[in-house]
């Protein structure tokens, strides 16, 4: 098997297609963030752009995009909406896995479902004792075929798709499954209490009895052993939401400032957009969003050289996947502490008046500050620090759970 591995959109048709969409999401941010409304509409209008369909190839009906294009877009969507490309997060990967499948009617059937609008949401982390081990949200089999019992937490987009993968445990195999959303014994609960990045419908999801056909048990779940690409993937979208965070925080402290007309007894200028030390905040942030923004895209060009050698030799190579890996553990790094300074640092070009529950600026520094959580930056600088010093290799499965001695 081999597909086409160059940009069959260019840049710029892809931009013109989808800023003016961002544009309109980004419209509403501030609104729904007060009103805690769930992004439906916006979601919807992805949907019907095909926004979905980037990395679908054009035989299928989408717009073979590279994966650094996928990502460029993806910042663009954060600094409008930075709950959306995270609860798209785990579509991407699956459209990869969609794409690589040696499975041709499989592959062809849900590219083309991509293609013509389905999202995917997940289903992957477990409260309490969680996954360690083993999932203990299971797929057993009856005299009917496979049956899907458990509970899951974070399912980020659940709410927002047509499908959710699920993690689960097959008799001591971790397995993926593909079920409907609206699939009797699916409920899904918009329960996610984070201090940040609410909407993104990452609650509680539990499936009682539900029914899955054979052809939904897709392969290896979430945490298998071995490298994959997957976990350097799904980090970079967490990294293209917070470069994205950089560049809103940074066009609404600008917008504000010009705007400002207040000034102080010792300030140097009788306006603010003419102080220089207003004009040096303003210039951290832009510097923040313009190093957050290209180191994404570095990583996304070594994804793109793994992503792309697999498809036309049918097999991942190592050294690719340890170098995308090494990249995006890197990448956690310094984009982490980029962003986090510059959503604290922007409140420094004004008084009192910019922290307004009106403006909701501080939305940026608590987005920034909970998406920055996955995975935990310690345990990834750790492993950076083992590889370099002593060649150890770099995990890959990050679950969480209990830990038994």
């Amino acid at each position: 098997m081999t597909i086409s591995i160059a940009a069959t959109t260019s840049d710029a048709d892809l931009h013109a297609r989808f800023d003016p969409i961002f544009a309109r999401i980004a419209e509403g941010a501030v609104e729904r963030e007060i009103d805690r409304r769930l992004a439906y509409d916006e979601a919807g209008w992805l949907r019907e752009a095909g926004f979905g369909a980037l990395r679908v190839p054009v035989e299928f009906g989408g717009f073979g995009a590279t994966v650094r294009q996928v990502f460029d877009l993806l910042i663009d969507l954060a600094s409008a909406e930075s709950n959306l490309p995270q609860a798209l997060r785990v579509h991407w990967s699956f459209v990869e896995d969609q794409r690589l499948s040696t499975d041709a009617q499989a592959r062809e059937r849900w590219l083309r479902a991509v293609a013509d609008g389905r999202l995917v949401g997940n289903a992957i982390t477990e409260p309490g004792v969680g996954a360690v081990d083993r999932y203990r949200t299971a797929v057993t089999r009856d005299a009917d075929g496979l049956v899907l019992n458990g509970t899951k937490y974070y399912s980020t987009g659940s709410l927002y798709a047509d499908h959710i993968l699920v993690a689960a445990d097959l008799d001591g195999e971790r397995v993926s499954v593909l079920v409907d959303g609206d699939a009797d014994g699916v409920t899904q609960h918009d329960d996610w209490d984070g201090f940040g990045q609410r909407l993104t419908a990452s609650g509680t999801t539990e499936f009682v009895d539900v029914r899955v056909p054979e052809d939904r048990l897709l392969g290896a779940g979430y945490g298998a052993a071995g490298r994959t690409y997957g976990t350097s993937y799904l980090q970079l979208v967490q990294l293209a939401v917070l470069a994205g965070i950089a560049q809103r925080a940074t066009d609404d402290a600008a917008a504000w400032v010009r705007d400002r007309t207040r000034s102080y007894t010792h300030a140097t200028a009788d306006l603010p957009r003419h102080d220089p030390l207003v004009q040096q905040v303003i210039g951290r942030l832009s510097a923040a969003a313009y190093s957050a923004r290209v180191t994404v895209l570095a990583v996304a060009d070594t994804l793109d050289v793994a992503l792309d050698h697999a498809a036309q030799t049918g097999a991942f190579d190592d050294a690719h996947l340890d170098a995308a890996e090494l990249a995006s553990a890197r990448a956690q790094a310094t984009v982490i502490e980029q962003v986090l300074a510059a959503t604290s640092q922007l409140f420094e070009v004004g008084g009192a008046s910019i922290v307004s529950e009106r403006l909701r600026l501080d939305r940026h520094w608590r987005n920034a500050r909970t998406i920055s959580v996955h995975n935990p930056l310690i345990y990834k600088l750790q492993s950076i620090g083992a590889h370099v010093l002593n060649d150890a290799d770099l995990p890959y499965a990050w679950s969480a759970g209990s830990r038994t001695s």
